[in-house]
């Protein structure tokens, strides 16, 4: 059986971990992201918040609150943890204080294995 949406910022999906992705919408969202190099050394780190506008099969996607437009995660809702309520969060890189967050989601990039398959 098919579902169809009754929202239009949900793409109509197939995939099963995108059922019930309308009620994230509208949401906020802090996300961590950790970029590793092949030594396991963390290279880079981005934290950023803000309200989610959509989610289809190709991500997560939540505008900014900086103002720098709209920032795609992966198409994962099982990565949306629930925030605490009412506890603030307090970014590393810019010392920002953040309340009234809905979920987090931390992610770890690292990079393709040099190794070729055989």
């Amino acid at each position: 059986m098919e579902t169809k949406s009754t929202n239009p910022q949900v793409e109509d999906e197939k995939t099963e971990n995108l059922e019930g992705a309308e009620m994230y919408i509208g949401k906020y969202l802090l996300t961590g992201i950790a970029y590793f190099n092949h030594k396991g050394e963390v290279t880079k780190r981005i934290q950023l918040h803000g309200k989610i506008t959509r989610i289809t099969k190709s991500g997560i996607f939540f505008e900014r609150a900086d103002g720098k437009g709209e920032f795609a995660l992966p198409p994962d809702l099982t990565s949306l943890e629930p925030a605490i309520p009412g506890a603030e969060y307090t970014l590393k890189s810019t010392g920002e204080v953040v309340r009234n967050v809905d979920y987090i989601s931390n992610w770890t990039i690292e990079p393709p294995s040099d190794k070729k398959d055989e």
